[in-house]
């Protein structure tokens, strides 16, 4: 019997992708694989996250929990990769000695060596895929480049992933046609930053180029963007999303503040009026646009004032997705070495007060959808509804449309969909017409 390895995913989708390619790799070694599970296993691998405090805090939780099974010996081997890892490793070894082994976020290959060495699992396999997808198989995340040139203040991702290095555009249309022929429908395109991407190795901003080659692939259906950057955002890709059906009318992109000062101080090389321009641009050039951004409040020296201005620009910019951080201190990073003036407990009320702004913002906007027929993928079936989603929304973070079970439908296809209700961070729909467009 085949060795059952269990990767545990921590984290962003990165290091989802980074834990598919290593479950094949494993796989063609002869080991079971599965992802996330709580059945039996032999093998425990957790990839972690190091980004921010909560998200550290929840890797050493989870590695701790792991442990105790490794100490009273219900698991044979833990294994802990990615981004914790790739920085604290000696802190890890120090302190967690259940653990048997500590890799970085490039070691994929070392560990499924290492494994086939030591475990002697079952003979080698064929496998047709580089990937074993850990979500419905309808979807994917494609990671076209890893690491980051820039250098915001804040971000500990360069000190952890090294430097932007992207990937050609001919790798990633290939695994684009390998992944339509698993049953692949839709493609969220992931980087630390998707519009620097090609200016590495075909020194210039090469991401339209790679979106339409992307757009060709016989199968995908929905190209979704997340992780932009505001500064040197290509006019070019405006154009590609606004003109090409395939592409989702979304774009992700993270501003952080609105604050010319905080912006400065965060080294996000735009102002307040760049930020500005630049929503209104996406906006006018792309109808329909659904804009996400995230915002980091408490950030080192944000007064009452500078807190107000970001307030008052969440409630008239009127984003369609938003999500909020508190700041948090990252050792190594320009920000560390300011002092932290703004208290938790004002960071935590600062918070919760943007997310109830955007929580009425969210709720009018989708009440004004009622009566709308939207093309909606289906994800999953959940007790009693089918849960779906529009091209406005991406997988896991975003709003969902929630169909009643009356008759059944198909997992992975799209459909038609009037929505009928609305709440705060979901749609409510029926089918207009019971089979798959």
């Amino acid at each position: 019997m085949s060795k059952v390895v269990n990767i545990v995913t921590l984290g962003c989708s990165k290091n989802k992708v980074d834990s598919e390619f290593l479950g094949a790799s494993l796989f063609k070694h002869g080991f079971a694989v599965n992802h996330d599970s709580e059945q039996k296993s032999d093998i425990v691998i957790i990839n972690t996250c190091g980004f921010i405090g909560d998200a550290k805090e929840e890797s050493v939780d989870t590695i701790l929990s792991y442990a105790r099974l490794r100490k009273r010996k219900k698991i044979s081997k833990l294994i802990v990769m990615g981004c914790l890892s790739q920085r604290y490793k000696k802190e890890l070894q120090d302190e967690i000695h259940e653990v048997d082994d500590f890799f970085g976020v490039n070691d994929l290959a070392k560990i499924s060596e290492m494994l086939a060495s030591e475990m002697q699992p079952e003979e080698t396999v064929v496998c047709n895929t580089n990937r074993i997808l850990s979500n419905a198989s309808h979807y994917a995340y494609l990671k076209i480049s890893e690491g980051c040139d820039r250098s915001c203040s804040f971000c500990a991702i360069p000190l952890i992933r090294g430097g932007h290095v992207s990937r050609s555009i001919d790798s990633l249309v290939e695994e684009a046609r390998m992944l339509a022929q698993m049953g692949v429908k839709e493609l969220v395109l992931i980087a630390q930053e998707l519009t620097y991407y090609g200016l590495d190795i075909y020194k210039k901003r090469s991401i339209s180029e790679l979106i339409q080659r992307l757009s060709d692939v016989e199968g995908i259906e929905w190209i979704r963007l997340q992780y932009a950057y505001p500064h040197g955002f290509p006019e070019s890709l405006m154009d590609a999303i606004a003109g090409n059906p395939k592409i989702c009318k979304y774009i992700d992109l993270p501003l952080q503040h609105i604050n010319s000062r905080i912006l400065r101080s965060m080294n996000r090389q735009v102002d307040r009026d760049q930020t500005s321009k630049l929503v209104a641009d996406l906006r006018n050039k792309i109808p329909g646009l659904a804009f996400r951004t995230t915002f980091i409040v408490g950030y080192p020296g944000e007064t009452e004032e500078e807190f107000e201005e970001l307030v008052e620009f969440v409630k008239e910019t009127r984003f369609d997705r938003m999500g909020v951080f508190s700041y948090s201190e990252e050792e190594g990073t320009a920000a560390f070495s300011l002092e932290d003036t703004v208290p938790q407990e004002v960071k935590q009320a600062r918070l919760e007060r943007l997310m109830e702004i955007q929580q009425n913002i969210s709720l009018e906007i989708n009440v004004a959808r009622i009566g709308t027929t939207e093309k909606v993928l289906i994800d999953k079936l959940e007790g009693d509804f089918y849960v779906g989603r529009t091209q406005f929304d991406s997988p896991e973070v975003d709003n969902e449309v929630l169909i009643a079970a009356d008759e059944p439908l198909q997992i992975g296809q799209f459909y038609q969909v009037k929505i009928i209700d609305a709440d705060h961070f979901d749609l409510y729909g029926r089918i207009n017409e019971n089979h798959p467009i």
